[in-house]
């Protein structure tokens, strides 16, 4: 059987809603897994929610509630927005289902029977925020801890510890032979740096269930339950796992799949394409994950992607000041494609990126109404008024253009440079825009004796707009397919196979033109 492409989002803390970061990192993953499928690849998109931990409980306690109820609620409306972003992922794994605590357990069990923890008495700051210790590394130069630990108190207790210091060289070792592994390159960079520069600390696997009881049972020792990032991490295995990956399967030892499959009858997921993730938890993925990995006796993930923050209009996004950017209010305002083009067209796959409503509305304005939605609309209203929406003989006069900047789209995609692809898209509508501007068909369609000509521009505007359609699916899915309702194609315009140029067959009939993005008028501001 051959491997899918596999492709993952971190999965999302639950103890609030989500927000712009969030829904960012869950659309550029969609885009990538749309483009692979496009492409002709069979993709397999995974995310999900991690709903285990100390600030869980407490939040869940502050109201209340039990914390599986708690859970439930707030997977309920990360859920909603999910389909609001039109998400294609196959599967949204939660770290309360039972597959997962079954994984987990076996893998705990496995590691712990082949010697890689060990108990100890700790003494040292904990950050309940982050759930982690601290070191005095951690600590500001008036010996104060940074404010984002949140509160800090000083613990002594026993727990589990994974064996990291004797993975550290191989590690490096790894990381500078895979260029590719981590991207961008300075994120790489930044990793490579930790490990040169400082032994590792064991990672602590356990907390003691006398201070949390939310958490996987540890199978070898009932006075513990699993440390919540070792516990989330595995979630990128849970899901080949159960559904019987072969690869999984045997470095396991356990079959999770259907019986009837046999001992690894499942897909073929592992290793994971590309984990995408935010710059925040870079260590724990590029490093505690790696060794956690190797432990195991399985190959590591082909890539971890990594994106930057969002800002609100230079400032930090925060909740109690305000300084938020809602995607239901903007998606109900402005529609899903509008959102999801903003924020792949804006910021690229590495930095971080500044949302404004001003610049959130030029775009729409210019590039998303006046360009591509004017280009639409005025070449297929035009083929219907001249030619009765029949289309003529084929004419190549764009073809060499578009076959270019198609090749460019598509390699673009395939290095996950979201942005780069849809400026080359828009190079294309740019380019046709100006194709309109200088034939003039508007004036040929007076000359009969321009009559040839006409057809020739007519054809060469009506198939840019049926390549646009595929090339924008991965990103306007919704646009995408209006487009290629108002050209009457009943095929798919999710397989960009077959997008080079003179599918538009001579005689085919198109529907009827509609606006794919009504302008809006802002309110001017007041004079001063």
């Amino acid at each position: 059987m051959s491997k899918s492409y596999y492709i993952t989002t971190a999965i999302d803390y639950v103890n609030g809603q989500p927000h712009l970061g969030h829904a960012y990192e869950k659309l550029i993953t969609d885009v990538i897994s749309r483009a692979r499928r496009s492409l002709g690849d069979d993709v397999f998109f995974l995310t999900g929610l991690d709903e285990h931990g100390q600030k869980v409980q407490q939040a869940a306690a502050a109201e209340g509630k039990g914390a599986q109820a708690y859970c439930d609620e707030l997977a309920a409306s990360w859920k909603a927005l999910w389909v609001r972003l039109q998400l294609t992922n196959n599967d949204f794994i939660r770290t309360t289902d039972v597959r997962h605590k079954s994984v987990v357990q076996a893998i705990l069990t496995k590691l712990h029977r082949e010697g890689h923890f060990y108990p100890e008495e700790h003494q040292g700051f904990y950050s309940t925020r982050q759930e982690t210790f601290l070191t005095d590394k951690d600590r500001l130069p008036d010996g104060s801890f940074d404010p984002i630990y949140g509160e800090v108190v000083e613990l002594v207790e026993e727990n589990y510890y994974f064996r990291l210091r004797e993975h550290q060289q191989w590690l490096i070792d790894y990381i500078e032979a895979n260029p590719e592994f981590i991207y961008p390159s300075y994120r790489r960079n930044e990793i490579l740096g930790f490990l040169r520069s400082q032994p590792l600390e064991d990672l602590c696997i356990t907390r003691p269930k006398a201070r949390l009881e939310w958490g996987i049972p540890v199978p070898f020792d009932d006075k513990f339950v699993t440390y919540v990032w070792f516990d989330a991490l595995v979630n990128y295995l849970t899901v080949p796992a159960a559904l019987g990956d072969p690869v999984v399967s045997a470095a396991l030892g356990v079959n999770f799949g259907s019986p009837q499959d046999g001992v690894g009858g499942g897909p073929s997921l592992w290793p994971a394409d590309a984990h995408v993730i935010g710059k925040d938890i870079i260590k724990f993925h590029a490093v505690f994950w790696p060794i956690m990995l190797k432990a195991m006796g399985l190959p590591l993930p082909k890539q971890i992607l990594v994106h930057g923050w969002w800002q609100k209009d230079g400032q930090k996004i925060s909740k109690s000041t305000g300084n938020i950017v809602d995607p239901v209010a903007v998606i109900d305002e402005w529609g899903v494609d509008a959102f999801r083009f903003y924020v792949t067209r804006e910021l690229d796959l590495g930095p971080d990126g500044n949302w404004t409503d001003a610049g959130f509305q030029a775009r729409y304005a210019s590039e998303l109404a006046n360009g591509l939605g004017n280009l639409v609309n005025r070449s297929l209203s035009m083929l219907k008024r001249y030619r009765n929406g029949v289309v003529p003989s084929r004419s190549d006069e764009l073809a060499p253009e578009a076959n270019r900047l198609i090749a460019e789209t598509i390699s673009n995609l395939r290095a996950y440079r979201l942005q780069s692809a849809l400026q080359s898209i828009w190079s294309l509508v740019t380019r046709a825009n100006q194709y309109v501007d200088q034939t003039a068909p508007f004036k040929l369609a007076k000359d009969p004796t321009q009559a040839a000509r006409l057809d020739e521009v007519l054809y060469n505007l009506a198939e840019t707009c049926r390549i646009l359609a595929v090339l924008l699916w991965p990103f306007l899915p919704g646009t995408s397919g209006k487009i290629f309702a108002q050209l009457e194609l009943k095929e798919d315009s999710s397989r960009m196979i077959g997008v080079e140029w003179g599918h538009l067959k001579h005689g085919h009939v198109i529907g009827e033109p509609a606006p794919l993005f009504p302008r809006k008028d802002q309110p001017k501001a007041e004079s001063k």
